[in-house]
């Protein structure tokens, strides 16, 4: 038989029709995470909620990440051992409130007096050798560090207001465990509770204040609802806090997706370094429902030289946190000499 073009193109076509219309081959089942963050649900809009969203739509079907607030699944502080279990699969925390039973703990969260702005947080996990510390370490126990970002830094917002460093002394505070292992020097009782409990509690009067975070969280989370004073001086310019998982849970996670995550958890990091920015300055101006106070610069001074003691207390444990320490030191000389903007004294 001879075959005409047309009937070539014709029966061509027809065979092209029918491989579009094959029935598509059915993806897998997308791999599902769960992960509790540190913050309750107003802070989870700042400081996570945007960069799961952008996670979950840009994975397109092949991963997808739960959120849980504060407490919602487990306890703050039993963050860490869920994790190692497995029984979730990722947390926002820093390695102090969550018990990190690890080398490098004592210096999350708030490590009194090492930093001085929220830009020394990524220049010291970046550039000076932290980021590759603290994944060897957490490594050691079965979690991957995914990245670390700086958060606000640490005030005192309170009933009463603060002028002196006699002012702190018996005051029940809300704060973090390093943290209240420094101020105890100064008097201040520090306490642990669920953080969505801290509200009510400085309703009734159990506590007087807290010192967890800078006056954006003071307002966001409603904690300046329920105080009067906040105190400019802060025993940290910023908070390290960290995205962390399950190392199983990571390994199963195609190379693709794990980048992907990287880099919706940095956009949070830098999201929160500009909010954070702007709020602690426009808030303090802006908005009246907190009264500032401030301890003069000579008596401050007392509280630096206490810090640097306490570092050496914590260099004397262990050789590596004699380790961090010393780039804790060489950072903050180097910041020093270099004068402004990066130390203004």
């Amino acid at each position: 038989m001879t075959t005409t073009r047309r009937k070539f193109l014709t029966s061509g076509a027809a065979v092209g029709a029918a491989t579009l219309a094959a029935p598509a081959i059915a993806q897998s089942a997308p791999i599902k995470w769960r992960l509790q963050t540190y913050a309750g649900p107003a802070l989870g809009v700042e400081v996570i909620d945007q960069c799961i969203k952008d996670f979950n739509q840009i994975a397109d079907g092949q991963m997808e990440i739960e959120l849980f607030y504060a407490d919602q699944l487990v306890p703050t502080g039993e963050l860490f051992r869920a994790m190692q279990k497995g029984t979730i699969d990722a947390v926002q925390s820093d390695d102090d409130s969550m018990a990190s039973p690890t080398e490098v703990t004592v210096f999350g969260g708030y490590f009194p007096l090492g930093l001085r702005y929220s830009l020394d947080v990524p220049a010291l996990f970046n550039h000076w050798g932290l980021d590759e510390i603290w994944k060897e370490e957490y490594a050691k126990v079965g979690v991957r560090h995914i990245s670390a970002g700086s958060w606000d830094p640490c005030n005192f917002a309170t009933h009463k207001p603060i002028t002196s460093l006699a002012d702190l002394n018996g005051l029940r505070i809300f704060t973090f465990p390093t943290a209240g292992r420094f101020l105890s020097r100064f008097g201040v009782i520090p306490v642990t509770l669920p953080w969505e409990d801290a509200e009510v509690a400085l309703q009734t009067g159990e506590l007087d204040g807290i010192a967890w975070s800078g006056i954006t969280e003071d307002y966001t989370s409603g904690w300046a609802n329920v105080t009067e004073h906040f105190l400019t001086n802060n025993i940290s310019g910023a908070w390290i806090g960290h995205f962390f998982a399950n190392m199983d849970r990571w390994n199963e996670v195609p190379p693709h997706l794990q980048r992907l995550m990287e880099v919706c958890f940095n956009s949070s990091h830098y999201h929160r370094q500009h909010w954070y920015w702007n709020g602690e300055a426009n808030l303090r101006v802006n908005e009246t429902k907190l009264k500032s106070t401030t301890i003069p610069d000579d008596e401050w001074a007392k509280v630096e030289e206490e810090a640097h003691k306490f570092w050496d207390e914590i260099a004397a444990e262990s050789p590596l946190k004699a380790k961090i320490v010393d780039i804790f030191k060489n950072y903050n000389d180097t910041m020093v000499k270099a004068g402004k903007p990066y130390r203004y004294s």
